[in-house]
């Protein structure tokens, strides 16, 4: 397995996914990164993303049934998993430690 640190990408899929909850999939994924992030990114890209958090076990994966509207073809939805949830949780607090660290003169420039 690959390092378990989450690089900015990786983090902002894995805090969507959370925001979905339920009806995290590609094209979902795709649109809420848009939106709240401001962040355009190819399908493939997402679906990169999603596979190695899958496989550094931040995500688990399920297939939901398939509806006409996709043509018969079922959505591959996404969970963020306690292993995730405890990345996030480390990648929150080193940053907010890091704010902390700052002087506030450091920024009155």
């Amino acid at each position: 397995m690959k390092g378990t640190n989450l690089g900015e990408f990786e983090e902002l899929v894995l805090l969507v996914v959370g925001v979905l909850f339920d009806e995290a999939y590609g094209v979902a994924i795709q649109e809420e990164l848009e939106q709240r992030c401001n962040r355009k990114a190819t399908l493939s890209t997402i679906h990169v993303a999603l596979h190695r958090l899958e496989e550094k076990g931040y995500l688990e994966s399920r297939f939901d049934g398939a509806t006409p509207e996709r043509g018969g073809r079922r959505k591959l939805l996404f969970r963020v998993t306690k292993s995730g949830q405890k990345s996030l949780a480390h990648a929150k607090e080193m940053r907010n430690e890091l704010w902390r660290a700052i002087p506030k003169t450091a920024f009155s420039l």
